[in-house]
């Protein structure tokens, strides 16, 4: 299973797909021959290295997976037609998963999952199904900002220069001052992600905490997907 990154072929599940480009520009697969015989996820750019590693240790090899950019979390009305401009051009395939949760579209992204006929991703957001949809909800936080492993490596491009917090520090307790913590949801232990959510925890001026949620609903969910040519199962 081969995907197209920077311009070269990357195979999914040998090397990691780099932050950079996944943030901006996503994540293509080369087009295979044997689309009916596949799945195609398309994905947020931030579960990325998520999906390939499931994939990889679940021997998922039917999967093909497609990013759109990370960075459209930062605008969520586009999220939708990015998708749909997504799905309309990768037709032939036996199956499609969409690997988005709401993120924000305000159900948009349901409504074409089922007009499409496709399943996605539950919850709200990736907060949510890494921890575990039920279990995020019961904790009810609202003072509470969140990291994951993606995000912890990408705070800069994601928080402080859209924000303007580099140029203006100032801002931080205009967009910051009604959270009281950070929690870094994490999905891998690895003390230099630690340590840069801590970090962040730091130059927002909020309290730090560390769960270690690993891939949560996402491993369930993703091992759910059956072959086309299998019998359907239902998914959790």
């Amino acid at each position: 299973m081969t995907a197209r990154r920077g311009g070269r072929a990357a195979r999914l599940g040998a090397v990691p797909p780099a932050d950079d480009p996944l943030i901006r520009e996503g994540l293509t697969p080369r087009a295979p021959a044997d689309r009916a015989a596949r799945v195609l996820v398309l994905a947020c750019g931030a579960l990325a290295h998520e999906i390939t590693a499931i994939t990889r240790q679940a021997g998922l090899d039917h999967v093909d997976l497609h990013c759109l950019p990370a960075i459209l979390h930062n605008h969520p009305d586009r999220i939708p037609g990015a998708v749909t401009a997504a799905l309309d051009a990768a037709t032939g395939y036996g199956a499609t998963f969409l690997a988005y949760a709401d993120c924000g579209t305000g159900g948009a992204l349901a409504r074409l999952a089922d007009a499409r006929g496709i399943a996605m991703l539950p919850g709200a957001h990736c907060y949510a199904f890494y921890e575990g949809v039920e279990a995020f909800a019961a904790r009810g936080e609202i003072d509470a900002f969140y990291l994951t492993d993606f995000l912890a490596r990408s705070f800069d491009a994601f928080v402080t220069r859209p924000l303007g917090l580099d140029r203006h520090p100032e801002l931080r307790d205009m967009y910051f001052g009604h959270y009281r913590r950070l929690v870094y949801l994490a999905q891998t232990d690895d003390p230099a992600l630690d340590a840069r959510a801590r970090a962040a925890a730091v130059s927002l001026g909020l309290s730090f905490e560390r769960r270690h949620t690993g891939y949560g609903d996402l491993t369930p969910v993703l091992g759910a997907i059956p072959r086309p040519l299998d019998p359907p199962v239902d998914l959790p």
